[in-house]
């Protein structure tokens, strides 16, 4: 006789009682079921952090800030458009005060704080993403990009810093800042294999413009060629990827000007440069997999990149960390992770006054354990030690707190 099919996974139930469902909102009456059942879903969050500064960095300090995101998602075809085709919305608010500006380094130590803006409150729609899929393999997308939505290396808990890992150097690599905007115009296509994107290409417009339409900078300054590949790997017997990225922009820069992953580098000016490139490699191993519940892993993951020495304030970066979910068997939601970075910035920017603002070389170890209190409700101690590229700021020690509420 022939083997039966696999039956199709169920869907979870936003239901259930207080401390087990999902969303602390729940099932609203059945309308959130309602309108998945029709292609249509809401995730919204709400994540808060507390930190400080407690020895070291600019000024020792504890500050509060927080953020929410509005995720909306549509199956077109399940809405009763055409197959294949999909439509991502991504609205962001921050409010409160930021601990980055405190720490002296290059990088945000919070990186959530950060965006859409540094400081000041503001809500922003940062990602209007229209995707087809023209095969099982083949995809094409257009529009107002939310390009960090699309950086999810595993074992870091995800891009945005709201779930695993804070410190920019472990959701973003840096020497990508100055050639990839956070939010931006854009268009491109990937192939998939079993539905993970191995070979993309995307361009960019190179204004980032998180916070007003963009419309009157529009590919007024250049574009910025993306293209990235991706394999996947079984290394071990256990999953993971190898991936390379390379980016070209043709821009006009200087290696002092604002972007959404760099600390504002504030009383400097430099002469302006056209052109500006980075490379990247990234892997992933994981080193257990849970025999029961194939989801639950944790394991290794690294970055190296490199970008021109001008107008691009980073020359090098490397990043090596550990991470995933926790290997307490009776705390199956919480999440862990421990990682170590190194910055180099370039000539361009330390020589642009060593007297007034000298720069150095940047390092940092982040340690946190995500607890998951309720599975809509996660608790985040995080600890960092950062020697920051200021000179004037002495190594920071910095403590972080954080909350997440899943509604």
């Amino acid at each position: 006789a022939e083997p039966a099919a696999p039956a199709t996974p169920a869907l979870p139930a936003f239901g259930g009682p207080l401390l087990t469902r999902p969303k602390l909102t729940g099932d609203w009456f059945g309308t959130r079921t309602a309108l998945r059942d029709d292609g249509i879903t809401w995730d919204i969050s709400s994540t808060n952090f507390y930190s400080g500064v407690t020895s070291g960095g600019l000024d020792q300090t504890f500050r509060f800030r927080g953020r929410a995101d509005y995720l909306f998602n549509v199956d077109g075809e399940k809405l009763g458009l055409w197959k294949g085709s999909f439509i991502n919305l991504h609205g962001e608010t921050v409010y409160g005060n930021s601990i980055n500006n405190a720490v002296g380094s290059l990088v945000p130590v919070i990186l959530a704080e950060a965006l859409p803006q540094a400081n000041g409150d503001v809500t922003a729609l940062t990602g209007v993403k229209f995707t087809q899929f023209l095969s099982e393999n083949f995809l094409v997308y257009a529009g107002k990009i939310n390009t960090l939505d699309g950086f999810n290396q595993p074992f870091t808990g995800g891009a945005r810093g709201t779930d695993g890992f804070m410190n920019t150097a472990f959701l973003f690599n840096p020497v990508f800042l100055r050639t990839v905007p956070y939010s931006t115009y854009g268009a491109g296509f990937a192939v998939l294999k079993d539905l993970q994107p191995v070979f993309s290409v995307s361009v960019f417009d190179t204004a980032n413009t998180p916070t007003v339409s963009g419309f009157d900078s529009f590919f007024t300054n250049g574009a910025t060629i993306f293209g990235q590949v991706n394999v996947p790997t079984q290394f071990f017997g256990m999953p993971g990827h190898q991936g390379l990225a390379g980016t070209y922009s043709s821009g006009r820069y200087t290696a002092v000007d604002r972007a959404a992953f760099i600390n504002p580098i504030v009383g400097l000016t430099a002469p302006s440069e056209t052109g500006s490139w980075s490379l990247t490699y990234a892997f992933d191993q994981a080193l257990h997999v849970d025999p029961c519940e194939p989801t639950r892993s944790w394991g290794m993951f690294g970055n190296l990149g490199l970008a021109d020495p001008n107008p691009s304030p980073f020359r090098w970066f490397a990043s090596l960390g550990f991470g995933g979910s926790s290997p307490l068997a009776s705390r199956k939601l919480d999440t862990f992770g421990i990682g170590y970075y190194y910055l180099e910035p370039t000539d361009a920017l330390k020589n642009l006054a060593p007297r007034v603002l000298p720069f150095r070389n940047e390092q940092g170890v982040e340690l946190f354990y995500n607890v998951a209190v309720t599975p809509w409700c996660h608790i985040t101690p995080d600890l960092q030690i950062v020697d920051p590229a200021q000179q004037r700021a002495d190594t920071a020690l910095v403590f972080s707190l954080r909350a997440k509420i899943d509604f």
